[in-house]
C-alpha cells in the first residue's frame, strides 16, 4: 500500500506577545494526525512564502493589540494588503479562515483580525472556513478549541471542493479534445465518487456538530456530589469517570546542555531585539496615597540626563522587570536546579526533533545560567496552557495527580480548567504544590513558558519642564488569595518596584547598601515603545480635554508640565483651553497630584477643573454630586459639544478600559447625538471621524 500524501495548506500568524503563535504551533501539531501538512511562519517573514501566488488553503491566526490595532509583527503585512494600487481581484484566487485572538474589555475587540479579514475580502479573498473571534475576557479557549475542531473537516471539504473542479476541468479538456465517451464516462463516475465523498463528510460534519453539542452540555451541566466538592488537584464525577480526549502530547524540541563554567551574565540589552535598553538610576520614590487607601499609588522619578533615551508627553516606554526573587528561588528547589542555578546552560534545538520551525527562542541567550534565565527570561507566572499541562502529565509519577492534570487539559474538564486554572490566575508554582511528584525538567520550562515581557508605563513629566527626568506613576497591582490559591500575590513589576520603594524609604536614601557598606545606587532598565500618538496638539491654540481618573491621569501631567513651560517661554503665542476630568474613591486618600493641579490652575496652564469622588459622601449642598467622571461630562454637554464640533478640539481618555472609557465612550455618543440632533448611529459615525482624525485619543488598559 502506497504512503498517504498528506495536503498541505499555509498557516500563518501574527502575534505580541506569543499567544496567536502558541495556538498556531497547536494547529501545526494537530495537522499530521488529521492528514495535513502546516507550512507555518510569522505573517512577517514574506521572504518565505507568496500570496500573490498561493494555490493551497490559507490559515491565519492573529492577535490584537493597543486600543485594537494589529500587532508589531503584522504591520509590514497590513501595510503591503492597504495598498490602494492593489486591484479587487488582487487575491481571488485565495481560500482561508482566520481565526482573531482579542479582549473584549477594550473597545475594538479582535480588531487586528477585522482588519486582515475585510481586507482579504475587499481583495477578492473568500473563506473557506468562517472566522473565530476568541475573547481573552472569557478564556480564548471556549472559541480556539471548537475552532480547530472544525478546521479539519472544513479543509477536507476545500480540499475535495478542489479535487471536483480539477476533474470537471479535465473533462471538460478532454471533450474538447475528442476523447472517447467512455474515457468522459470514467471521469464523471469518478465526479460521482467525489459526490459520494461530499455527503459522506456533510454526515461527518453533522456528527461532530452532534459531539460538540454534547460535549457543551457536559461542560455546562451542574454536578452535585455529595460531600466532595472539585478543587485544583481533585475531581468530582462524571469528570473523574469520564474517558478524557486530551491535546496530543506536543514533541520536546529543546537540547539543554548544563555547563560547569563561571561567566559573565548577558545583559537585558540582549533580551529585546528592536530596541535600545538603557540603565538607569531611580532618584525618587514617594507614595502618593494614604496608607487606608484601597490601592497604593507609586511615583518613580528616573534620571536619563546621560542617556540618548527621548520622549515626549504622552509617550508610554518599558520597564524590565525581574520575576519574583523568591518564587524563583523556590522552583529552582522544586526543580533540584538549586545547586546549579549558576551553571551556565547551552539551549540547542533536538536534532532528531520532528517539530517543524523548531527554533531556539530568541528570549533565551545563547549562554545564560538556570537562575537568569528563571528571573528575566520566562513568565513564570504565565497561566498553563492546555498543551503545558498535557506535558507535566508525562512528568507526575503519582498516578490520580498525573490523572486530574490530563483532566484539566482534556475537553470534558473545560469547565474546570477555566475555574480552577486560568479565573484563579493559577502559574508553574501553583502546580508543583498542587502536584508534588510533578518534576518537569528545565527545557520543557523553556519550549512552554512564553517570555517575560517588559511592563509598559505612561511617561507622567515633560522633558522641557524638568530636563533630564522621566516620572512614571502605577498602582501595585495585587491578586488576592482563592480556593485553588491560598496566598496573596503582586504584579510582578509593580510588586518588585514596591520592593525598591520600600527599601529606598528604609534608607531614606536614593540608594541601597551592601552588607560590606557600599553605596549601590538602585537602577531599571528601561526602553522606548516604538510607537505612539498620544500626544498634545501639534498646534498649542487647539483646545483640548483631557479624562483621567485614578492613575489615568498620568500623562496628562506631563501635557500641562509641557503646556506650562510653552506658556512661560512664548508669551506672544495663542493658547487654547484646556480640561481635567479626573476621580478618585476618597479626596482625603487617593487625590493624586492634588497639590499640582491646583498650580496648574493658578497659573492658567489648566482652564477648567473637574474633580469627583465616588465613595465620599455627597455635600449637604449638592442633591446628585458628580460620582464617575462621565457624570461630569455630562454636565459639560455643551462645553463639549462646542470643543469638538465648533471649535475641531482633542479628546484624550486615559485609563481603564474596561468600565471608565466604554462609559465615557457612550457619554460622549449622547453628546454629540443630542448636540447634532441625530440618532446615536449617526453620532457614533462623528466620533468614529474624530477618531480617524486623531482628535479622540485613548490610552486604555485592564
Amino acid at each position: 500500500m502506497c504512503c498517504e500524501i498528506k495536503r498541505r495548506f499555509l498557516l500563518l500568524y501574527a502575534t505580541q506577545k506569543g499567544q496567536a503563535k502558541a495556538i498556531a504551533e497547536e494547529i501545526c501539531e494537530q495537522a499530521d494526525a488529521h492528514g495535513f501538512e502546516a507550512d507555518i511562519h510569522c505573517i512577517n517573514e514574506s521572504d518565505k512564502y507568496n500570496l500573490a501566488t498561493e494555490k493551497d488553503p490559507l490559515v491565519i491566526v492573529i492577535s490584537t493589540t493597543g486600543t485594537g490595532d494589529p500587532p508589531d509583527t503584522a504591520r509590514k503585512f497590513v501595510k503591503e494588503i492597504k495598498n490602494k494600487t492593489l486591484p479587487a481581484d488582487h487575491f481571488a484566487h485565495l481560500r482561508y479562515g482566520l481565526l482573531g485572538l482579542g479582549d473584549s474589555e477594550y473597545m475594538f475587540f479582535c480588531n487586528g483580525g477585522k482588519i486582515v479579514d475585510k481586507r482579504l475580502q475587499e481583495l477578492g479573498a473568500k473563506h473557506f472556513y468562517e472566522t473565530g473571534l476568541a475573547d481573552d475576557c472569557v478564556g480564548l479557549e471556549l472559541v480556539v478549541e471548537p475552532w480547530i475542531d472544525g478546521l479539519w473537516l472544513a479543509l477536507k471539504r476545500e480540499f475535495t471542493s478542489q479535487n471536483r473542479k480539477e476533474d470537471m476541468s479535465n473533462n471538460l479538456r478532454a471533450v474538447s479534445n475528442g476523447v472517447s465517451t467512455m474515457a468522459v464516462d470514467t471521469n464523471m463516475s469518478g465526479s460521482c465518487s467525489l459526490d459520494s465523498e461530499i455527503q459522506n463528510l456533510k454526515l461527518e460534519e453533522v456528527k461532530a456538530s452532534d459531539a460538540l453539542s454534547e460535549r457543551a452540555a457536559d461542560v455546562n451541566s451542574v454536578v452535585s456530589v455529595q460531600d466532595i466538592e472539585p478543587s485544583l488537584d481533585q475531581s468530582v464525577p462524571p469528570l473523574s469517570q469520564s474517558a478524557l480526549n486530551i491535546p496530543v502530547l506536543p514533541e520536546e524540541y529543546i537540547d539543554v546542555q548544563f555547563q560547569d563554567i563561571i561567566g559573565q551574565e548577558p545583559s537585558l540589552s540582549s533580551l529585546i531585539s528592536d530596541s535600545t535598553a538603557f540603565d538607569v538610576p531611580v532618584t525618587k520614590a514617594v507614595q502618593l496615597t494614604r496608607e487606608d487607601a484601597v490601592k497604593t499609588t507609586l511615583l518613580f522619578e528616573l534620571d536619563i540626563s546621560k542617556t540618548t533615551f527621548c520622549y515626549q508627553p504622552g509617550d508610554a516606554f518599558c520597564v524590565m522587570c525581574p520575576n519574583n526573587a523568591s518564587e524563583v528561588q523556590e522552583l529552582l528547589c522544586i526543580l533540584g536546579l538549586s545547586e546549579r542555578k549558576m551553571c551556565f546552560v547551552c539551549v540547542t534545538i533536538k536534532q532528531t526533533t520532528k517539530k517543524k520551525g523548531a527554533a531556539r527562542p530568541q528570549h533565551i541567550p545563547e549562554r545564560s545560567t538556570v537562575e537568569f534565565i528563571l528571573t528575566w527570561c520566562l513568565e513564570i507566572r504565565a497561566i498553563p496552557k492546555k498543551a503545558f499541562l498535557r506535558s507535566l502529565a508525562e512528568y507526575t509519577s503519582d498516578a490520580r495527580e498525573k490523572r486530574r492534570l490530563q483532566e484539566l487539559c482534556s475537553k470534558q474538564g473545560a469547565s474546570d480548567y477555566n475555574r480552577f486554572i486560568r479565573d484563579s490566575n493559577i502559574c508553574l508554582l501553583d502546580l508543583l504544590h498542587a502536584f508534588p511528584t510533578c518534576r518537569p525538567p528545565l527545557n520543557l520550562l523553556i519550549e512552554h513558558l512564553p517570555k517575560l515581557q517588559a511592563r509598559s508605563y505612561s511617561a507622567s513629566s515633560s522633558n522641557l519642564f524638568q530636563p533630564g527626568k522621566l516620572q512614571f506613576v502605577f498602582n501595585v497591582v495585587e491578586f488576592p488569595p482563592s480556593p485553588s490559591r491560598p496566598i496573596s500575590r503582586k504584579g510582578v513589576c509593580t510588586g518588585w518596584l514596591a520592593e525598591l520603594v520600600a527599601s529606598m524609604l528604609q534608607s531614606h536614601k536614593s540608594s541601597l547598601h551592601t552588607k560590606e557598606g557600599k553605596s549601590l545606587t538602585v537602577k531599571v532598565s528601561i526602553y522606548a515603545r516604538p510607537v505612539n500618538t498620544f500626544h498634545l496638539p501639534s498646534d498649542p491654540s487647539v483646545p483640548f480635554m483631557m479624562v483621567g481618573p485614578g492613575t489615568g491621569i498620568s500623562p496628562f501631567i506631563g501635557f500641562l508640565q509641557h503646556r506650562q513651560k510653552l506658556q512661560e517661554e512664548h508669551t506672544d503665542w495663542k493658547f487654547g483651553e484646556t480640561w481635567l476630568f479626573f476621580g478618585c474613591r476618597h479626596q482625603d486618600r487617593d487625590y493624586l497630584f492634588r497639590d499640582e493641579l491646583r498650580s496648574f490652575v493658578e497659573n492658567g496652564t489648566l482652564t477648567h477643573l473637574k474633580v469627583c469622588f465616588s465613595r465620599d459622601p455627597p455635600p449637604a449642598t449638592e442633591k446628585a454630586p458628580a460620582k464617575y467622571v462621565q457624570d461630569n461630562i455630562r454636565l459639560c454637554a455643551k462645553e463639549v459639544a462646542r470643543v469638538l464640533l465648533k471649535e475641531r478640539g482633542c479628546f484624550y481618555v486615559c485609563g481603564d478600559a474596561r468600565h471608565m472609557a466604554k462609559d465615557v465612550n457612550d457619554t460622549l455618543v449622547d453628546i454629540l447625538s443630542i448636540d447634532a440632533g441625530v440618532d446615536k448611529l449617526e453620532a457614533m459615525k462623528i466620533l468614529a471621524t474624530l477618531r480617524q482624525e486623531k482628535r479622540y485619543l485613548q490610552d486604555v488598559w485592564t
